[in-house]
């Protein structure tokens, strides 16, 4: 049995890491997680997207994703779903990703 809000805060950690290879900003700050969700066996689902549906690192990040989700202490499984609706765009980067990249 996990505790699947702890597991949470562990996985957004854990996909902090992440960065777009062509953007100097992790891609939870850039708003391209759309859902962590944990169920109480340790299963993860993560919905997220990409800047753009012909992103050249589509191949990479979710695979990069899933390794860090799986790595977290107690998930038990991880599924990441990539997904374009809604589709990104730069509202929803955060405060900090918006000033680091000088949109503010």
């Amino acid at each position: 049995m996990t505790d699947p809000a702890a597991t949470e805060k562990l996985i957004i950690e854990a996909i902090r890491t992440c960065y777009d290879p062509e953007i100097p900003v992790n891609i939870y700050e850039l708003g391209l997680i759309y859902d962590v969700k944990v169920d109480p066996a340790g299963v993860a689902a993560v919905r997220m997207t990409l800047t753009s549906p012909n992103c050249p690192s589509a191949q990479e990040l979710p695979l990069e994703v899933d390794a860090k989700v799986r790595g977290v202490p107690g998930v038990s499984d991880a599924k990441v779903e990539v997904v374009f609706d809604p589709p990104w765009n730069t509202c929803m980067m955060s405060e900090a990703a918006k000033l680091q990249l000088g949109l503010l």
